[in-house]
């Protein structure tokens, strides 16, 4: 059955080792690790991202899913995963996801935020510093044999400013870590942050970039940060400072800042994302930034160390565990959020609804018409949709599931024992 948008839909009662789990992309077998420690046995990987039939082939029986950041989840392939419940992200970004279209099928969606923020931090602690001292430029002239000793354009990185525009963990990771180095740091966020170490709020972007000697780049891509940096932003930056970009491809102006290295204005710049990026190992890079050699091009590997692949790999799926084994949504991307404790020796009843006024009256009557007593009930909303857990007893399980799907305004009902 293809369950359509916004239908009922009760989930089948399978055992944890009978539930399927997808894993695409080379997720880390931490990953693995973790899930069948946690009673998911029945775990399918995959090497690489899939599309069209492969990938609806793939998701048929799905109860879990875990990608990284190239399989893309749009609303149709989303609407042919009948069975699926949760949805983890195996990287930060979320993007590739119809997160709206997986919230109003009752999907949650988990992704990993925090667990490769050193890997990130440490490459642009070196990208500053060899940005800084020119090395990539004199790298690229050794390596075409020839030979440049000279300390014009050369500078440590002690006393200069470092300008962080998003002041997240990531941000305030390097921050601390250039500190420690004598670099002052000044950081522009939309968010109101508490600075750690001396780091400085500046009043705005623009006064940020004219302030900066290197300008790092740690923002989401929203429709706000969309080139973000161009021809106007890259003209206040100071003249001979560097820019490094390891958020998202959309954030910088690429043809911009090709300008800006060519003009000198520039001199240097680390690029770890792009606008439009490869699909895969054995696919060809273009971009107008390859002809300078005082450009570190990196691809797409912020996060990629075996420590961060580790560390994703086990916060996810510990993330689709917790869902899957007690219904707890705390962190969801899409999702209202609910920490939930044990259950043992009751069933619990998930239901996920429309959030409009009535529902769980409507729920509370039913369970109670039917004689089913509620040993604890939790209840978390959202503007769409509202999520609420009910524990009872294991004889009432079957029938007070019957009856939560005949609520109006039920999207999905699920039974967790």
């Amino acid at each position: 059955m293809n369950q359509a948008l916004n239908s009922k839909s009760i989930d089948p009662a399978l055992g944890r080792s009978d539930q399927l789990v997808v894993l695409l992309e080379g997720i880390h077998p931490s990953a693995v690790e973790a899930l069948r420690h946690g009673g998911y046995t029945r775990v399918v990987t995959h090497a690489k991202a899939l599309v069209g039939i492969e990938l609806r082939a793939a998701l048929a029986e799905a109860s879990f899913l875990g990608i990284r950041s190239r399989t893309q989840l749009t609303k149709e392939v989303l609407q042919q995963a009948s069975q699926l419940a949760a949805i983890g992200c195996f990287c930060i970004g979320t993007n590739q996801v119809d997160l709206g279209a997986a919230m109003h099928m009752g999907i949650p969606v988990f992704n990993a935020p925090f667990s490769n923020t050193r890997s990130v931090a440490e490459l642009v602690l070196a990208q500053i510093i060899m940005l800084m001292r020119g090395i990539p430029e004199k790298n690229a002239v050794l390596h075409r044999s020839g030979w440049v000793k000279s300390a014009e354009n050369s500078y440590e990185v002690r006393g200069k400013t470092l300008g962080i525009v998003g002041y997240g963990h990531i941000g305030m990771q390097i921050g601390v870590l250039a500190e420690q180095l004598g670099m002052r740091v000044v950081f522009h966020d939309i968010e109101t942050k508490l600075p750690l170490g001396n780091a400085l709020e500046m009043a705005g972007l623009n006064e940020l970039l004219k302030a900066s000697d290197v300008v790092s780049l740690h923002v989401p891509e929203t429709p706000r940060t969309a080139n973000m940096v161009g021809v106007v932003q890259l003209a206040l930056m100071k003249p001979g400072s560097h820019l490094i970009n390891a958020s998202r491809g959309t954030v910088v102006d690429i043809d911009a800042l090709a300008a800006a290295l060519e003009s000198r204005h520039l001199h240097g710049a680390a690029i770890d994302v792009f606008p439009l990026e490869p699909q895969g190992n054995d696919s060809v890079f273009v971009s107008p930034l390859t002809r300078f050699d005082n450009v570190i091009l990196t691809p797409h590997i912020g996060g990629s160390t075996s420590e961060a692949q580790v560390n994703i790999g086990r916060e996810v799926a510990a993330k689709l565990i917790r869902y899957g084994n007690n219904g707890s949504t705390t962190s969801a991307v899409n999702f209202p959020e609910v920490a939930l404790p044990e259950h043992a020796g009751r069933s619990r009843l998930l239901h996920i609804h429309k959030n409009v006024p009535g529902v769980l009256a409507h729920v509370n009557e039913k369970l109670s018409a039917a004689g089913i007593n509620i040993a604890a009930q939790y209840l978390s909303t959202n503007a769409d949709v509202g999520y609420v857990v009910i524990d009872v007893d294991h004889a009432a399980t079957q029938s007070g599931l019957a009856e939560l799907c005949t609520v109006p305004a039920t999207i999905r009902c699920r039974i967790l024992y």
